[in-house]
Formats: structure tokens, sequence, C-alpha cells
């Protein structure tokens, strides 16, 4: 009598199990098969800069130390072009406008003594990515992301405390996920970009006040960071 109960038991939820196991209708579900495709994003950010510090003393024996105490958000926008390579792997370029500022804190060692200043960097970048996408799972499809990216500094003011080079690259990572909807796809992404190279701008000719030389002097390298979540359209 059990192994009868057990037996209708099992006939009566396996239609339930097979219907929850059934793939449902995808939508666009020859979207990654074109050759090309393009689209936009748009986004926020935060900027930051990896500081390493001189030490140096001033005339009058002061040090000085820098940092980013919080972070300010910013926008960005851009175009998306992909080429399709295979069913796992494409080639990206996505060209971006980043809008956005860093805060600085200096402070002298021994007395305390504050200075703060705000760097505004509106960023030109052209990243070149390869995208590895997951299986597609319905109408979800999981993705990595990492490549390099050349930008270019269109917001730079001279006369500051601080100056920023004008160029930088170095290489990008990130994660995100294809929504596939009826006409377009949504893929909010998460990117991380790591700066190579020195961004101080050390020959400071443009001050006109030369006690601000001390700000600039007590940094030796900036590097900097940046964390992206955008929302792509596609």
């Amino acid at each position: 009598m059990k192994r009868v109960s057990l037996l209708v038991l099992i006939l009566v939820l396996a239609p339930s199990v097979l219907f929850a196991q059934r793939e449902i209708v995808k939508n666009q579900p020859y979207a990654d098969m074109k050759l090309y495709h393009l689209g936009f994003h748009v986004g926020v950010h935060a900027q930051d800069m990896v500081i390493t510090h001189s030490g140096n003393m001033t005339e009058n024996g002061e040090v000085w130390f820098a940092e980013i105490p919080s972070y300010s958000p910013g926008f960005s926008v851009g175009v998306i072009g992909e080429m399709y390579l295979n069913p796992y792997f494409s080639l990206r370029a996505t060209p971006t406008l980043h809008f956005g500022d860093k805060s600085f804190t200096f402070r002298e060692k021994a007395t305390g003594e504050e200075f703060i200043t705000t760097v505004r960097s509106n960023y030109v970048t052209l990243p070149l990515s390869v995208k590895y996408s997951a299986l597609r799972l319905n109408n979800y499809r999981p993705y990595l992301i990492g490549g390099i990216y050349g930008s270019m500094d269109i917001g730079r003011k001279k006369g500051n405390p601080l100056l920023m080079k004008g160029v930088d690259f170095g290489f990008e990572i990130g994660i995100g996920c294809d929504i596939y909807l009826s006409y377009f796809k949504l893929c909010p992404e998460l990117k991380f970009s790591f700066g190579m190279l020195d961004m101080l701008e050390k020959d400071r000719s443009d001050l006109v006040d030369v006690g601000m030389l001390k700000y600039t002097d007590a940094i030796k390298k900036l590097t900097s960071r940046m964390v992206v979540l955008t929302f792509n359209f596609e």
C-alpha cells in the first residue's frame, strides 16, 4: 500500500516538476548572433586616486599629507559597439564621457592644519574589451568583461593647487548580466578601472601663488582608479 501511495505521489508531482524546469519563450533568440550591433549606456561612477606621499618638508618645516576621504558620484554616458567572435566571446568598444570630481584633503603633520581642494575631471575614455558570456538561461545571460583603455581629461583647469595630467591609460575588469526584453537588451554592468600612469603634473609654472606648490610637492605619485555602474541598452 505504501508503495502504491508513493507511486501515485510521484505521478502527481512529476508534471509540476517538469513544468517548472521547462524553458520559457526566449525574447530575441538570435540577438547575440549578429556580427555587429550598437547600443548606448548611462550610469554613475566614483573617481579615486592612489596617493604616494613624498614626505618632503617645506622651507618653514611643514610636512603635508593628502587623502580623498569621501567620493562624489559622477555621471557617465557613452556608446557601445560590439563585434561577434563566437558563441561565448565578443569584442567591444565603449567610448564614454565621465563627468566628476575628486576632493583632496591635505593635513599638516605637526599642527593638524587642513586644506581642502577639489579637482574636477571630465574624462573621455576609449575602452577596448573582450566580453565572455556564460550560457543563456531563459532571458538572462551573465558575463565577464576585461580589457584596456585610454583616456583624456578635457576638464583640466590650470591654476588650481593640484593639476592632473591630460592623458592616462590602464586596464579594467567588470561583471554584468544581459537581460533580454522584447525589443532590446538591458544590461546592468559594474566595472573597475585601474590607471597605470603617474597623473600628477609636477611642472606648476601656471601657479600664480607659489605658496601653493607645497601641495604638489607633498605628493610623489598619483594613479587613477574608478568604479562605474552603468545600464547598457543594446
